[in-house]
């Protein structure tokens, strides 16, 4: 049921696309047939009456003239022409068809509407003097053919208008269906796609098209996806292995103790298990951190944090454990904008991975200039390959994977490192130091001064 229901709701929107658009096609265009077919029916009914009233007119002035001729209140003889004389009240006093309906009195004016046989006629009127009365010949012509036209006309607009609608609406909607064909094939390719087929890719068309450029961008968004799967289960499985070790020596040590408790002194055994513990503690914490960097974003990081006091305190914290001679006398003052618990671990993960790999010397600095905060920790061990320098900031990479461990490296301080300065609007980089060891320049965001 589900299944059906997502099936329906993925093909619903290409549907409606397509019905859409030959919906509004048929409208648009239907609306612009339906009044431009109103004015020519109006127009064409305009002149077709223009000239059934011209020809009346012409007659109704020849009549006139006749009655006017003849010096007497009536209509001259005619057997083809509808002839009517009225006075000046609008009474007929004479007319050549007895079926001729006008109404009375006949009201005043150029043109008058009438009945003649359940013929509809229109007659045009001329005034005339007879024996100084006032009098008026109105003409007929009929009306019929021109009403009959002006029908026929609109029905075959009509017909035509309904007939262009369809025809818009359906060629609208095949052409808008074949224009989304390829869109549709994409969505089917990739909906299709499994959990491990994301390094499949959708055909590209040569057109250079919107759909051409849909598809590449599908294909981008494809295989971000797949380095990011890539990513999640190699670190799944760099975090899996980095737990067993620690847990694993545990749970030897234990069933030591259980089966040998002469063999085992209770003091190895807590020094043991608090040791692992530490390192497991120490990578649950590493994994919590760089999740909460991943969640997090620049907006609205922290405040103004003094760097240098940062530095002095982990080069006292250094000076203190004796491994290694500690230089911190080029450290500045300097403040950047941040949060002082992310920045204090950027800090602790560089010096703890330069005093891991240093010969004797740990050098440490910091100065501002342009708005900008230089942060350096240098170390005078063998240094970093410029092929490995991207990769040392990788979750779970390790350039000498035996000593790391030993070492106690995680494998996430750096990739910490990184996300955070990332995180912080900075940068950091690896160089090669001035004793040929490794030298990590992290570079900043300073505090910008209130106006």
């Amino acid at each position: 049921m589900g299944e059906q229901v997502v099936g329906r709701s993925r093909r619903r929107p290409w549907r409606a696309v397509r019905a859409r658009a030959a919906l509004g096609a048929a409208l648009v265009v239907g609306l612009f047939l339906v009044v431009g077919s109103f004015v020519f029916v109006a127009l064409l009914s305009v002149s077709l009456h223009g000239g059934v009233a011209q020809s009346a007119s012409s007659e109704a002035e020849v009549a006139a003239a006749r009655v006017e001729q003849s010096g007497t209140a009536r209509l001259p003889e005619s057997d083809d022409q509808l002839l009517v004389l009225v006075d000046a009240d609008g009474q007929v006093l004479e007319s050549s068809d007895d079926e001729i309906e006008l109404p009375s009195p006949v009201p005043s004016g150029d043109t008058v509407d009438a009945t003649v046989d359940d013929e509809h006629v229109l007659f045009a009127a001329e005034d005339v003097e007879v024996d100084s009365d006032e009098l008026r010949v109105l003409a007929g012509r009929s009306l019929d053919d021109v009403d009959d036209a002006v029908s026929t006309v609109a029905a075959l607009l009509a017909v035509a208008v309904v007939v262009l609608v369809v025809l818009v609406a359906v060629t609208t909607r095949v052409v808008v269906g074949r224009a989304l064909a390829p869109v549709e094939q994409i969505r089917r390719e990739v909906a299709g796609l499994e959990a491990d087929e994301l390094h499949t890719r959708v055909e590209v068309s040569p057109a250079g098209d919107e759909v051409s450029r849909l598809a590449e961008t599908m294909n981008e968004m494809l295989a971000r996806l797949d380095r990011a799967q890539a990513a999640q289960r190699r670190f799944v499985s760099d975090a899996s292995h980095e737990l067993r070790s620690p847990l694993a020596s545990m749970r030897q040590y234990a069933e030591v103790a259980v089966a040998h408790p002469d063999r085992v002194e209770v003091t190895e055994l807590a020094g043991t298990v608090l040791a692992e513990g530490a390192r497991v503690q120490d990578l649950v914490d590493s994994l919590l951190l760089l999740a909460r960097l991943d969640e997090r974003s620049r907006h609205g990081v922290g405040r103004a944090v003094d760097l240098d006091d940062l530095l002095l305190a982990e080069a006292s914290r250094v000076r203190a454990l004796g491994v290694v001679r500690v230089d911190a006398s080029g450290i500045s003052a300097a403040q950047v904008q941040g949060d002082e618990t992310i920045l204090a671990r950027v800090v602790r993960n560089l010096v703890d991975n330069a005093v891991r790999h240093a010969r004797s010397t740990l050098t440490i600095s910091s100065s501002e200039a342009h708005g900008r905060v230089r942060l350096v920790v240098e170390d005078d061990g063998a240094g970093i390959a410029p092929q490995d320098r991207g990769r040392v900031f990788e979750r779970f990479v390790r350039l000498d994977e035996a000593r790391a461990r030993d070492d106690g490296g995680s494998g996430l301080g750096l990739a910490i490192v990184a996300d955070a300065v990332r995180l912080h609007g900075g940068s950091v980089e690896v160089e090669t130091g001035a004793a040929g060891g490794a030298r990590f320049v992290v570079t900043l965001p300073g505090v910008v001064p209130p106006a």
